[in-house]
């Protein structure tokens, strides 16, 4: 199991972040009023979602693992801020599911950036 834990945090954050592109690109009125809060609309949405993209892609190849993990911290770590800052935990009475989302995807892309740090390719650790 401990072989493969890895794989499946990584897949775990792909899927959390792919699946929530669908709300971003198809312009779901929920990911339209987040993004019009936050003064970010319509570029902000659909560009975070590319960014989105992107890492998810490149979580789940090998040799980018710590590339895509480090994106999703940046990406996340900004959703995270701007609950803490303009949203606030709940969105539209979701009962702080979007911000308790963000956390987990935030906790288990550092795990992951961590495990592959040696894989970082201009740090010797």
């Amino acid at each position: 199991m401990k072989k493969h834990l890895p794989l499946v945090i990584r897949i775990i954050v792909a899927v959390i972040l792919i699946q929530t592109l669908r709300f971003k690109f198809s312009a779901h009125p929920d990911s339209v009023y987040i993004f019009e809060k936050v003064g970010l609309e319509p570029i902000g949405r659909i560009g975070i979602g590319i960014i989105e993209l992107i890492a998810g892609i490149l979580l789940l190849i090998p040799k980018t693992v710590w590339l895509g993990a480090t994106i999703t911290l940046g990406v996340i770590g900004g959703a995270i801020f701007m609950h803490l800052t303009n949203l606030g935990i709940q969105v539209n009475n979701d009962g702080g599911v979007l911000f308790i989302t963000a956390l987990v995807t935030f906790i288990l892309s550092a795990i992951t950036l961590f495990i592959y740090r040696k894989d970082i390719p201009f740090l010797k650790l």
